[in-house]
């Protein structure tokens, strides 16, 4: 089998090419509403021009963006017919009880966060994911989702400094030398980074706690396309897993098909 799987989130888009349980390819481009199911079609095939694409068998998708997941769709029934999909919605069978207030008002990419750490992990467990936004996920002992938190992602918290702040200016995302730093740019990029890391420590912190289980019992899994930015300011992590979407995308295939 081989299975094409994708993530569709507000800013970018996550594929993977799994060879069996593997991810054999991967790709991460923007997210864009305007484009249409040709465009996507062009975009997806020119990704894979050293794979034959009629070797594709399934194709497995996650969205947050519906009109997007709506093109997605156009797509892969004119583009590839050959191929079984899948997509993560309200009566997909995922095998993971989400303890929630409105169950289906969770995004897709979390349940499948979750239900990748409660198989490859086990429970309890928490995936912190780094993208548009920084999300906390929590899974019990038992496999269940029974919640988490949301906080404003890296990026856009950066931008949104760039917009509102005269004196202040778009800068790259990277370590600067010192918390204590010596000029503009360096000082927004310790807000951020050191700012995050002690955010992502006390809600991890806090969520363990409110669990009432012992620290070395919870696996904390850090992933999303800016997880390699935090990996070595918390202390908080057991386990970087950059393709968990895509693995619980290859994982809600396989219990659907």
């Amino acid at each position: 089998m081989t299975l094409l799987a994708a993530d569709i989130g507000n800013s970018h888009t996550f594929l993977g090419l799994f060879e069996g349980d593997e991810v054999a390819h991967h790709w991460r481009v923007a997210t864009d509403e305007r484009r249409t199911s040709d465009e996507w079609a062009v975009l997806v095939r020119g990704l894979l021009a050293d794979v034959d694409a009629t070797t594709i068998t399934g194709i497995s998708v996650c969205a947050t963006v519906p009109a997007v997941l709506h093109e997605w769709r156009d797509m892969m029934a004119r583009h590839f017919p050959q191929a079984h999909s899948v997509v993560v919605e309200p009566g997909v069978r995922t095998g993971v009880p989400v303890l929630m207030d409105n169950p289906r008002e969770v995004g897709a990419d979390r349940i499948i966060n979750a239900l990748a750490a409660a198989t490859l992990y086990g429970g309890p467990a928490i995936v912190v994911d780094f993208g548009t936004a920084t999300t906390f996920d929590v899974v019990s002992g038992a496999g269940q989702y029974i919640g988490g938190a949301i906080a404003p992602g890296i990026e856009i918290s950066l931008e949104a400094l760039g917009r509102r702040g005269a004196q202040l200016r778009k800068v790259e995302l990277a370590r600067p030398r010192s918390v204590i730093a010596k000029n503009t740019v360096e000082a927004l990029q310790s807000g951020m980074i050191f700012g995050v890391a002690a955010q992502v420590e006390g809600i991890v912190d806090r969520m363990i706690a409110e669990l009432g289980v012992a620290v070395g019992d919870v696996t904390v899994i850090a992933t999303g396309h800016l997880a390699t930015l935090l990996l070595d300011e918390c202390d908080c992590f057991t386990e970087h897993a950059p393709w968990l979407t895509l693995q619980g995308l290859r994982l809600v295939y396989e219990r659907n098909s």
